[in-house]
């Protein structure tokens, strides 16, 4: 069996039973492995022109040079670029906070996403630990790009990568940004012990019991 996702399989898979079909989901992807989803210090294909990895990765120049990528975006304030002269950078200048607009990046990353891809170049997110911030602009950029729901981009972009986690204020600016974008919602923010969560991190709160709980 093939070791690449087709256009079908990609949208028939079954990560993505709970909505609606969309028209141009990411093609041609690697299925992962245990071996690869292991690794999660290495470097996560999201599409065939799209990565996700963490700091330490995307410093890496065998791990970058081996996915020929052509666009480095760094979404970070810590980590200066590698600034390797045949690669182009892209800096996201914002720290890993709820309050922080990250959202005033969404349309300008996924176009620059997208444009580079359009030239058979490939482009590398990646924030200090390629969980929050990098994850965030990838699942936008399937949202505007591949009309994936949020729901289904992010289970998309969680199976690539199993240790993404947007923060609690990143996932407000995504929800906002998919009303947007389809005029309807597939993820909300529901109260828990610890707080407002988005609805998929629900159930795993349960249990949970905040540390003021004991004051």
């Amino acid at each position: 069996m093939s070791l690449e996702f087709s256009a079908m399989n990609f949208r028939n898979h079954g990560f993505f039973r709970r909505s609606a079909p969309s028209a141009t989901p990411p093609t041609t992807v690697q299925k992962p492995t245990t071996r690869t989803l292991s690794v999660l210090g290495g470097i996560a294909q999201i599409s065939p022109c799209l990565y996700l990895c963490s700091g330490n990765a995307a410093a890496n120049r065998h791990l970058v040079y081996s996915r020929s990528v052509t666009c480095i975006i760094n979404a970070t304030v810590e980590i200066p670029n590698s600034n390797w002269s045949d690669i182009d950078y892209f800096k996201v200048p914002v720290p890993d906070l709820p309050h922080v607009p990250l959202s005033l990046y969404f349309d300008t990353v996924a176009d620059r996403i997208h444009q580079t891809g359009k030239k058979n170049g490939r482009t590398l997110v990646h924030c200090v630990a390629g969980v929050s911030r990098s994850a965030t602009l990838c699942i936008a950029y399937l949202m505007k790009y591949h009309r994936l729901s949020l729901l289904d981009a992010h289970e998309w972009v969680k199976m690539r990568r199993p240790v993404v986690r947007p923060n609690m204020g990143f996932w407000r600016q995504l929800i906002d940004y998919e009303k947007k974008l389809f005029g309807k919602n597939t993820v909300k923010m529901v109260a828990t012990p610890i707080g407002l969560v988005p609805d998929i991190y629900e159930k795993e709160t349960r249990s949970l019991v905040p540390l003021w709980s004991f004051r």
